[in-house]
């Protein structure tokens, strides 16, 4: 009986390190020159705000080479081709704020909603992003670490 333990001990073991192996790799060189990387954070008034990221290339994007999607501070979005050289990504977030009741007696707080916490692929700080990137059909995560702030107006705005 104690031998049929340890069996089942270690085939435990070895699957929860088999998940742990799983993790996506991420590359430290992209395989073409990135001319710059930034985002741009901009406001309504009303409900919405967001921010678009954006990446330049020095030369046209490969045709081998396919940009997916990016993953940056605690979201992730498809990324888009808005010039030969030129790639945006939105990230889109609502103000609404929800009435909360807040009582003596916790029974009358029924109907409160907990917050919705996202959780991405990656454990990433607030000034890193991964880029999800197609070679020649097989994925790839390249790390993108500070990309810059620039104001809104500094760039051609979004068609």
């Amino acid at each position: 009986m104690k031998g049929y333990k340890t069996v089942v001990f270690l085939f435990i073991i070895a699957i929860s390190l088999t998940f742990c192996a799983m993790k996506p790799e991420l590359q430290t060189e992209f395989p073409q020159e990135i001319k710059s990387v930034f985002y741009q954070k901009w406001e309504d008034g009303k409900e919405s705000n967001g921010t678009h990221f954006y990446i330049e290339f020095k030369k046209p994007l490969a045709a081998n080479i396919k940009l997916e999607k990016i993953y940056f501070q605690n979201q992730e979005s498809a990324i888009k081709g808005t010039a030969k050289n030129t790639f945006v990504a939105h990230f889109y977030s609502e103000n609404k704020k929800e009435d909360l009741i807040m009582h003596r007696d916790s029974a009358k707080e029924y109907g409160n909603k907990a917050p919705v916490i996202q959780k991405t692929k990656f454990d990433l700080k607030s000034n890193e992003a991964v880029l999800e990137y197609k070679k020649d059909d097989k994925t790839y995560f390249f790390k993108i670490i500070n990309p810059k702030e620039k104001p809104m107006g500094t760039y051609p705005p979004i068609k």
